[in-house]
């Protein structure tokens, strides 16, 4: 049996053995040492010797060569299998299994000590107090911020434009554009109110809407 191989994959060659194993939590990784295929090296030997013998039984010999490659891709036997356990055997000390959640994880980062879990199920404290700290840190910030007034100097009671209608370029936010000084808003109307019974009135109306009388 080979421990934690749901957590690896397979850099084999066709001329040897490595394997690449990962944590289960962050993603590291280690990569075993590559170990040459003797399988492959007898499969050269036969297509070197085919090509030296020539003929028919140079031809055999060969196909003999390929036919051991075709064993070393097409199935995974026992030069396979050993492979694996070797960099399994290899890398173990890299990495620990949590009994309580299970997963495989890297000694380095995703590993407490002190628990004996990973830091899944156990995270370092100092760690987490970093992290909390910073956190609120953030948040009182985002409370003082909203305490100033950040609008004074902004015209927010117009119509905000975007880009100048004249030189197309940014307005800067104010009531003329600060490159070519083209207003930006209109001058808000005058109201106006009939004289006789004060309603209030448009600006193009010539007779009053309450009385009747003219507004010219």
């Amino acid at each position: 049996m080979v421990g934690f191989t749901d957590n690896y994959q397979d850099r084999s060659t066709q001329e040897g053995y490595q394997f690449e194993f990962y944590c289960e939590r962050c993603g590291n990784g280690y990569t075993s040492s590559f170990k040459r295929s003797a399988m492959n090296f007898g499969g050269k030997l036969l297509r070197m010797g085919g090509d030296l013998l020539g003929g028919e039984l140079g031809r055999r010999a060969s196909e003999l060569g390929w036919d051991a490659n075709w064993l070393r891709d097409g199935t995974r036997g026992p030069a396979w299998d050993k492979a694996l356990q070797n960099a399994v055997e290899e890398i173990r000390p890299n990495f620990n299994q949590c009994h309580r959640c299970g997963e495989w994880v890297c000694h380095q980062v995703c590993w407490n000590d002190e628990r004996g879990v990973c830091v899944n199920c156990a995270p370092k404290l100092d760690q987490e107090i970093a992290g909390i700290q910073a956190r609120a840190q953030v948040e009182q910030l985002n409370t003082k911020i909203r305490t100033v007034d950040w609008t004074q100097g902004t015209n927010y009671d117009s119509t905000a434009v975007g880009r100048c209608p004249s030189c197309s370029n940014e307005t800067g936010g104010g009531k003329y554009c600060q490159h070519c000084g083209t207003p930006l808003a209109a001058a808000p109307e005058a109201k106006r109110f009939c004289g006789q019974c004060g309603t209030q009135v448009n600006a193009s109306a010539m007779f009053c809407t309450g009385c009747g009388s003219s507004t010219a």
